[in-house]
């Protein structure tokens, strides 16, 4: 069994930063892809940034150069670096893995973290 657990949300103004953290633990071969959503209140859950198992990332337009999706594999972690932050990215923040859990890979998610922007 695969779990994933979110960390690092909370409340902050407009213009601060935050660090999400994803966190994978069990019987993990391998992760092929981590990749992190939102789903604000009444809207679609929609894709953050993603990062794949060489280091190749992926940005939703809204977030490009006000995000940044890093990992550290001896962790099993994947981060969201959130600087700049606006009232539009209140939200869930959840995470979702690609994990290779013998002899098959799965999807796992995480609970999700809230993060609110307002001042």
């Amino acid at each position: 069994q695969v779990q994933l657990v979110e960390s690092g949300g909370g409340l902050v103004q407009p213009g601060g930063s935050l660090r999400l953290a994803c966190a994978a633990s069990g019987s993990i071969s391998s992760i092929y892809a981590m990749t992190w959503y939102r789903q604000a209140p009444g809207k679609q859950r929609e894709l953050v940034a993603g990062i794949s198992s060489g280091g190749s990332t992926n940005y939703a337009d809204s977030v490009k150069g006000r995000f940044t999706i890093s990992k550290d594999d001896a962790k099993n972690t994947a981060y969201l670096h959130m600087n700049n932050l606006k009232p539009e990215d209140t939200a869930v923040y959840s995470c979702n893995g690609a994990i290779r859990v013998q002899p098959d890979v799965v999807s796992v998610w995480g609970q999700g973290t809230q993060v609110t922007v307002s001042s």
